[in-house]
């Protein structure tokens, strides 16, 4: 980008002594003339209309014009203040400020003399006589019409797929964590049970409280009576007694006790016999049993959960051991286990957090906001507003930008009086602005002159030359908020990169040019043409540019 700022130095400021010498002349000679005019587009309204209030002046290119503000038309009132609409004619500006006036109260008013200041002299306008009259309401003409009834208006059709967008994720959720806290709450009492024989003892208590045999329910009673005892064999003797009908569990006790696992008495295993077949009776065959059987039976089991806590063998030390790091094992399982949920909730969480806030306020927000956006921080950040130059180039960006030394090249040595040249970012990267300032000594006497055309042909080279290909190209008249007036280029380009690797995302690009009597202004920006944050600090930047007003910041005429 040096390159480019050099060759444009070299070429830019090339006017010849001579227009310049009959560019003061022209300045002397006009700065003694100055016309002021003022005019308006009626003297009769009604109350409330507007009067266009218009004032001409014809002056020289480097008069300071100021046009009066405020409420200075007293008693008409100023309800607004239309922007200065400035010609370039015969080497003298012609600025026309256009104020609109009204008044609400009907008569005759005088619209008092204005003052306009011409550099160090005082112009007064002419003043008005404006007539405002009544807005004519004529009732005996104008017909009469009843006021009109309420009329219902009917509702809105209910939108059920946007309350569906906001539920099925709250519920989604919900489900969730019920889901969650409902398995740690089973697991929890899971790891509360009881030893098997307190177990059991306390469900034989519980029994015993119950009104079961009371209301003749002999069915639900011995249900309950054989789970117990059969839920503390399956604990303590064979695991697949819960699952066993009586016969088959009767059997592998007589099996256990073959094989020599427990000494059990065939007594025991002969009334436990026996209370399995009466059970089963009550249950299959609908038999109803006496409440003194019942409460023999339910005596029986506990006697027989006594015999058999009896006859099991007291574990080994390394049964013990066993035992322990068993335990340890399964409390290690159990909270990798519990961290591996809470991260899976977590996520689900997150994620579903994620799309709720995307569906609100947009999914490239939330990228923005998760993986960080330096367009966006730029464009969201604290902004500064500085000048650069000379004439100065006073412009509001979201870094401040650096100068650049840039050495005069030998051919512009008497020519250039001085040239400033700064910039912000990396050609290549998602933003870029430079700003080059300059200014010509008075006793250069090389140069044919040159237009803004000419600087932004040089300017365009230079983004060929940083390896922009496939550029293009549009020019239009570009004006500052103040009617400072220019040539804005515009368009996009691919970037070839030094290693010949082509971009294929476009990239645009923006060039003002602004040329004074002695003095060039140019403001370039490239920046990557799909990225919203990009082109939104393009278009802040743009809005802001402000120049020093030196001599003219028109372009002259071309010569024939």
């Amino acid at each position: 980008m040096i390159d480019k700022g050099q060759n444009s130095m070299e070429l830019l400021f090339r006017i010849s002594l001579r227009d310049r010498f009959l560019i003061v002349l022209i300045l002397i000679s006009s700065s003694l003339f100055a016309q002021v005019r003022s005019s308006m587009d009626t003297t009769l309204i009604r109350i409330g209309e507007e009067i266009k209030y218009t004032i001409e002046v014809e002056a020289d290119t480097t008069a300071l014009v100021l046009f009066p503000e405020g409420q200075s038309f007293q008693p008409l009132e100023m309800i607004e203040s239309y922007k200065v609409d400035t010609t370039y004619i015969q080497a003298k500006y012609r600025l026309i400020k256009k104020y609109g006036l009204t008044q609400f109260d009907s008569g005759r008013y005088i619209v008092p003399s204005q003052r306009v200041m011409i550099d160090d002299r005082a112009f007064t306008t002419d003043s008005a006589l404006v007539e405002v009259r009544d807005v004519p309401v004529d009732t005996t003409q104008q017909k009469m019409f009843d006021i009109k009834p309420v009329i219902e208006v009917e509702r809105l059709p209910f939108n059920f797929i946007k309350l569906l967008k906001w539920l099925l994720p709250l519920l989604l959720l919900a489900g969730i964590v019920y889901l969650l806290f409902r398995r740690k709450k089973l697991k929890e009492a899971r790891e509360r049970q009881l030893p098997p024989y307190e177990e059991a003892m306390k469900a034989l208590e519980q029994l015993d409280a119950s009104e079961i045999l009371k209301e003749n329910r002999s069915k639900a009673y011995y249900s309950s009576l054989t789970e117990i005892v059969k839920r503390y064999i399956d604990r303590e003797v064979d695991d697949t007694a819960l699952e066993s009908t009586s016969d088959e569990l009767i059997d592998r006790l007589h099996l256990h006790k073959d094989a020599g696992h427990f000494e059990f008495d065939n007594e025991t295993i002969n009334k436990l016999e026996k209370i399995f077949k009466r059970a089963d009776l009550v249950k299959f065959a609908k038999m109803q049993a006496e409440i003194g059987q019942a409460r023999a039976d339910r005596t029986s089991i506990e006697e027989i959960i006594n015999e058999t806590k009896d006859v099991l063998p007291e574990p080994t030390e390394e049964d013990l051991l066993e035992n322990e790091a068993y335990v340890e094992a399964l409390a290690k399982r159990r909270n990798q286990k519990q961290w591996f949920q809470g991260i899976v909730a977590g996520i689900i969480l997150l994620v579903l957090t994620a799309a709720v806030y995307g569906s609100i306020t947009g999914f490239d927000n939330l990228r923005d906001k998760v993986l960080g956006n330096e367009m966006r921080e730029l464009a969201e950040g604290r902004w500064y507003k500085s000048e650069y130059g000379n004439p100065a180039v006073i412009i509001e960006t979201p870094e401040i930008l650096v100068r650049k030394e840039i050495e005069t090249p030998a051919g512009t040595k008497g020519v250039v009086h001085s040239g400033d040249y700064f910039e912000y970012g990396k050609f290549e990267e998602a933003f870029y602005i430079n700003v080059i300032t300059s200014t010509l000594t008075p006793e250069s006497t090389e140069g044919q002159g040159q237009d803004l055309e000419y600087l932004i042909e040089i300017t365009l080279q230079g983004i060929e030359n940083a390896g922009g290909i496939n550029m293009v190209v549009k020019k239009e008249e570009f004006s500052t908020e103040k009617g400072i007036k220019g040539l804005k280029a515009h368009g996009d380009f691919n970037l070839k990169l030094p290693n010949g690797k082509i971009i294929k995302e476009k990239v645009a690009y923006e060039v003002l040019a602004f040329q004074q009597d002695r003095g060039t202004q140019l403001i370039s920006i490239v920046y990557k043409k799909e990225d919203f944050h990009a082109s939104e600090i393009k278009n802040r930047v743009i809005n802001s540019v402000e120049l020093e007003i030196r001599n003219t910041n028109q372009q002259k005429p071309k010569k024939e």
